[in-house]
């Protein structure tokens, strides 16, 4: 099989744990680009966090280059950060997940918006992990979200907090208030609590990008670590799961990879299925 396109997940899984980037990922990724193929961060962030990443790997302001933002809930080609397709979460809907959600006076949560996030609450653990990402925000000190009225397209909500009986109570309160019916509810990077609406996925966007490219199913490769990356390894023609991912995604996976999102697992990845030519592909 010749593959066309990789949608990656970024935190724990291009990113080093520290948010950086493995050399060998970059030195990767710009050679398979620089060969027509696509490589697309597929990401729970928005894309104007990821600019300085974009600017790294060659992708920034680039026509026909595109991020899939907000766990599919936004694609955006990287020229001029044009959003093709924006699927917003209704603030009826935003203001039940977020009521619920605050399980304790612990919780931060973000509020993304097409292009902003806000985050009430935000824990010194959080501001570090925002800080080491470059990932710009706005704080906001109330619970009532009818400020967001006057905002851009209200993307998700999530909830921040370490402990995992505590994300576990956030879950099931949310679930309980609007009903699994209403909302995608994922985890990741081991202390979020993710809320998009139903139907709003990785993998879904990952297939509406390839159809728009004109890129099948069965063409695109997908990898991932944590929960809200399944879907996306479930949809495509290559689900990819890094070493360290967790044991859900590896039982999803059409593949595990030696290598940890430390030791440059996507260049793992591209260098076996994209780069060598005559290497041994599923």
């Amino acid at each position: 099989m010749t593959y066309k396109m990789l949608v990656s997940d970024l935190d724990e899984t291009l990113l080093n744990n520290d948010g950086t980037i493995h050399e060998a990922n970059v030195k990767a990724i710009r050679e398979a680009v620089a060969h027509g193929f696509k490589f697309v961060p597929n990401t729970g962030r928005s894309y104007t966090s990821v600019q300085d990443l974009l600017t790294t790997l060659g992708l920034r302001d680039q026509a026909g280059q595109f991020v899939i933002s907000y766990n599919g809930g936004a694609i955006v080609e990287n020229k001029d950060n044009q959003v093709l397709l924006a699927r917003a979460m209704d603030l009826t809907l935003a203001q039940k997940v977020f009521d619920a959600g605050l399980v304790n006076d612990q919780v931060d949560v973000h509020i993304y918006t097409v292009d902003t996030l806000f985050i009430y609450n935000i824990s010194p653990s959080d501001e570090r992990y925002m800080h080491e990402r470059g990932v710009s925000y706005e704080i906001v000190e109330t619970t009532d979200l009818a400020f967001l009225q006057t905002q851009a397209p209200l993307m998700k909500v999530i909830f921040e907090h370490p402990d995992t009986d505590v994300q576990h109570a956030i879950h099931d309160a949310v679930l309980a208030a609007v009903g699994d019916t209403a909302v995608e509810a994922t985890y990741s990077s081991g202390r979020y609590v993710e809320f998009n609406p139903k139907g709003v996925d990785k993998g879904n966007a990952a297939l509406l990008l390839g159809e728009k490219l004109g890129i099948a199913r069965d063409e695109i490769m997908a990898i991932g670590d944590n929960s809200n990356d399944i879907k996306m390894l479930e949809a495509v023609g290559l689900g990819v799961s890094v070493a360290n991912g967790i044991p859900a995604v590896k039982a999803v996976a059409d593949l595990v990879l030696e290598r940890t999102n430390n030791e440059g697992a996507v260049a793992e990845l591209l260098n076996t299925y994209v780069l060598h030519e005559g290497a041994d592909q599923a």
